[in-house]
């Protein structure tokens, strides 16, 4: 039985929802977006393509592991709560973050430097396994009637906020410090402030209320790989453009606006800063609009964006023109809210209750791991083989078609029905 909040706790229950995923891109954001310094720092090559593969090799690895984080921290969501995993992974993700900002680099350590980047990146990935998939189901579970995708969307709200932290961070150390300063120091603070965040995250999130919805199985696992590995597959193939594409746009690009197109750092982040202001602002409008016409129409129309358009929005961003660059990247942008609108409740409503946790976070993990943790790794490895600038619009175009066909062809709408009865 799933009961609704009262009117009362219904600003606790969007922070509690929406905190933990500030954390967790708020960390991810900082290391895409200091890359090029990282690689420097504890990835030295006289190729510099080849130290952006390490460090963008480190950062898939977290994304590599959290899959088994995501079934991890979904078993403690369906057996204990969705509070328990929740207050759980908020106080582990904090820990590589502040290391982060104390390692020494490898002039200092050696070859040990590295090593310890990847298994931070590591725990990273592991701890933040199950932060997503359970702040979007407690915030659904909590969400009045024909209010899900609004609830929901506060989650990934979060994530966007916590970018726009770091991008917004890092753009202040770019115009405040000199790029010596920068390179040697500067790119540590918003690591070590990371803290701040994870603190709040836990003040929070204690306390919240009881829980909504009881155990309905003693093996989720075992019921998520057998009885409901279709809908698990499913659920996966739904957020595998919304995941490429997000990485592309606010993981990637800044990277690859640096080394590919020349364009300053300063720049680069400014660009960032402005689309990631743009998206949150999109987010609770194609939230509510989900809410009123559905998902499948939100996540048919997300896919065909970046299905199509992709290739052309990439040939924008490698204009030069700092102006054309933006229109690719709100197109790319667009694409992205559009998806989170019909995902980010869909994720939930088609995922049986008795394994929604483990499930969810199995699905979400693969699409976010295997396809967009990977995608900065993919692109930079596709020019470095090909020399040709376009084709990580190919791949997000390809990330498009597979959302695309699971949406019209494999998908029912869930939008208008009682997410009590969702368990089949």
């Amino acid at each position: 039985m799933i009961t609704q909040p009262s009117l009362r706790s219904t600003s606790r229950v969007l922070l509690a929802g929406l905190i933990g995923n500030v954390m967790e891109w708020y960390d991810f954001a900082l290391y895409g977006y200091f890359a090029t310094t990282i690689g420097r720092e504890f990835f030295p090559s006289s190729d510099p393509a080849a130290s952006l593969i390490g460090t963008f090799g480190a950062f898939a690895a977290g994304f590599l592991v959290r899959p088994l984080g995501g079934v991890v921290f979904g078993r403690i969501g369906d057996l204990a709560g969705r509070q328990r995993a929740l207050q759980l992974s908020v106080m582990v993700m904090a820990v590589p973050t502040v290391l982060m900002g104390l390692l020494p680099t490898h002039q200092q350590i050696g070859i040990a430097a590295p090593i310890v980047v990847v298994l931070l990146r590591i725990v990273q990935g592991l701890s933040v396994g199950g932060e997503y998939t359970s702040s979007v189901i407690f915030l659904s579970e909590n969400a009045p009637p024909r209010q899900r995708g609004f609830y929901a969307i506060w989650g990934l709200w979060g994530s966007v906020l916590g970018m726009l932290l770091g991008s917004g961070f890092g753009d202040l150390l770019a115009h405040t410090l000199t790029p010596v300063q920068l390179a040697s120091w500067g790119w540590r603070l918003p690591f070590l402030l990371g803290a701040l965040v994870a603190t709040s995250g836990v003040v929070i999130r204690k306390g919240i209320g009881a829980e909504l919805v009881e155990p309905q199985t003693k093996s989720p696992i075992r019921e998520t790989f057998g009885r409901y590995r279709l809908q698990v597959l499913r659920v996966m193939a739904l957020n595998i453009a919304s995941s490429v594409g997000y990485y592309a746009v606010f993981v990637y690009s800044v990277s690859y606006l640096e080394e590919i197109d020349h364009i300053s750092t300063a720049t680069s982040l400014s660009l960032n800063t402005g689309v990631l202001a743009v998206l949150l602002m999109l987010y609770p409008v194609s939230a509510l609009l989900s809410d009123r016409i559905g998902r499948k129409p939100m996540l048919i129309s997300g896919a065909s964006l970046l299905c199509f358009g992709a290739l052309p929005l990439f040939n924008l961003m490698h204009s030069g023109d700092p102006q054309r660059v933006l229109w690719g990247e709100l197109g790319l942008t667009l694409a992205v809210a559009l998806l989170a609108g019909g995902k980010n409740p869909a994720n939930v409503e088609l995922m049986p209750a008795a394994v929604r946790c483990t499930g969810l976070a199995v699905a979400f993990n693969v699409a976010e791991g295997y396809f967009g943790g990977t995608t900065p790794l993919v692109a930079t490895w596709l020019i470095a083989q090909t020399g040709n600038p376009l084709l990580p619009g190919a791949w997000v175009a390809f990330s498009g078609l597979c959302t695309l066909v699971t949406a019209c062809a494999f998908t029912r709408e869930t939008a208008f029905r009682p997410l009590s009865t969702e368990t089949a």
